[in-house]
């Protein structure tokens, strides 16, 4: 980023009016770059690879010495690699348990700047271990490596990539590791993407370095029908459309994050999730052909949610949701109920792992409405997904039926054309997963 303009017709880089010889100036100096790097990548034969690795696969300087010699094995087979890491284990959450030590409901600003460190402590003891086994590498942050995104603190997104530095250090024949989960705003401000967001620093860097392949490394070998610890038959999926997995990943699978999923179909980025313990093939998020009939494909279940239940009648909804939105409080679905002779209500489901604060959110929606709208903590989801899942009603029918059987109340269901969820106390939720499974994948 460094020494490039923003913008170079009209204006540049400080919004500083340019004079028609320096605009020339730049603008030739800017293609000149390009050029150069143009002229050099045709003559350089090796792709580029982004590998991303979770937390648990760098907690520690043994698994941090393990994944130095993947990314060693992987340059020697002939790639030029980045690499970008998430926080040391847990990290992420004592720095955040540190912060509300402070303050229950911490400025996002300054969580962002704290947040951040986590990543940059992986970084730099990833470049030192492959330094110090003979390999050249290098370590930069989310703004260091051209991540621009949005000024939305604790929930950024990214809206362009600019690769400069990470190319540059390529061309010298270094790793190139990079911190995840973080950018840098258009304002210069320091943001985080939200739980998981390393996942979609490497789709982005990956289109934008137009790389070969995009593979994100956890501590299972791919993306399962169901979660493994609570269903332990779960099936190993070889392949899923990005639609599906992005479905899966919003309704609480935490094997890829949904925002990256959505990256990655609008990029055209294959994923490869694969095991940072071992040789498997793993899975491979793409786009896929639509095959006749419904089928599920996974079963996942969402605990870390509240649900908004509003009096429909009493609050004006637009209302509500521009509070929600002052407050970084995003929902992942929204319902209405009036049938059955009571008030009429509206509820909203609210994934809660990027809302920091949630005592003060309550306290400031009783001030605001009263006891109009209520925050209820002991109910989550569990979701089938699958192609085609809603075009008739067997699914839903036979869903109904389990629930019953296991005992768990069903509060709301909510369908799409490949989603279909119901809302249960938490205390039903692994015991109705592992029904769904069966009913419905057989195991």
């Amino acid at each position: 980023m460094e020494g490039l303009p923003r913008r170079v017709k009209g204006t540049v880089a400080g919004g500083l009016k340019a004079r028609p010889g320096l605009a020339t100036f730049v603008h030739g100096h800017l293609q000149a770059w390009l050029c150069g790097h143009t002229l050099r990548r045709s003559r350089a034969v090796k792709p580029i690879v982004v590998q991303k690795y979770g937390g648990s696969s760098v907690a520690g300087v043994e698994k941090l010495r393990k994944v130095a010699q993947r990314v060693k094995a992987k340059r020697e087979a002939g790639y030029r690699m980045v690499v970008v890491v998430s926080a040391m284990g847990d990290t992420t959450d004592e720095l955040l348990t540190l912060a509300k030590q402070i303050s229950p409901d911490p400025p996002r600003r300054e969580l962002d700047m704290l947040l951040t460190c986590g990543e940059r402590i992986s970084m730099a003891l990833l470049s030192m271990a492959l330094q110090e086994m003979g390999v050249p590498a290098i370590s930069f942050t989310g703004s260091q490596s051209g991540i621009i995104t949005n000024d939305a603190h604790a929930q950024a997104r990214i809206v362009e990539v600019r690769p400069y530095r990470i190319l540059d250090e390529l061309e010298r024949g270094k790793v190139v590791i990079v911190a995840g989960y973080q950018g840098v705003s258009f304002k210069k401000e320091v943001t985080t993407l939200g739980r998981g967001g390393s996942d979609t620093t490497a789709v982005a860097l990956a289109a934008a370095l137009e790389a070969e392949a995009c593979e994100i490394y956890s501590d299972v070998d791919g993306i399962f029908s169901a979660d493994p610890r609570v269903v332990p038959d779960a099936l190993k999926l070889e392949a899923l459309s990005y639609d599906e997995m992005q479905e899966l990943a919003s309704a609480g699978a935490k094997v890829l994050n949904a925002q990256a999923v959505e990256f990655a179909k609008a990029k055209g980025i294959v994923i490869l999730a694969r095991t940072a313990h071992g040789q498997g093939a793993g899975t491979a998020i793409q786009e896929m052909a639509s095959v006749p009939g419904s089928r599920v494909k996974g079963v996942t279940a969402e605990h870390d949610m509240a649900v908004l239940s509003a009096a429909s009648e009493r609050v004006k909804l637009p209302e509500l949701l521009e509070f929600l939105d002052a407050r970084g409080v995003r929902g992942r679905a929204l319902s209405f109920d009036g049938l059955r002779g009571r008030e009429a209500r509206t509820y909203i489901v609210v994934p809660l792992q990027d809302v920091h604060g949630l005592e003060g959110v309550r306290q400031a929606l009783a001030v605001r409405f009263g006891d109009t709208v209520s925050l209820q903590e002991h109910l989550g989801t569990v979701t089938c997904v699958g192609a085609g899942i809603n075009a008739d009603w067997m699914h839903l029918r036979r869903a109904l039926l389990a629930a019953e059987e296991t005992g768990a109340h069903v509060h709301a269901a909510h369908t799409s054309p490949l989603q279909l969820s119901l809302l249960v106390d938490k205390s039903s939720l692994n015991r109705l997963t592992a029904r769904l499974h069966r009913e419905f994948l057989g195991v």
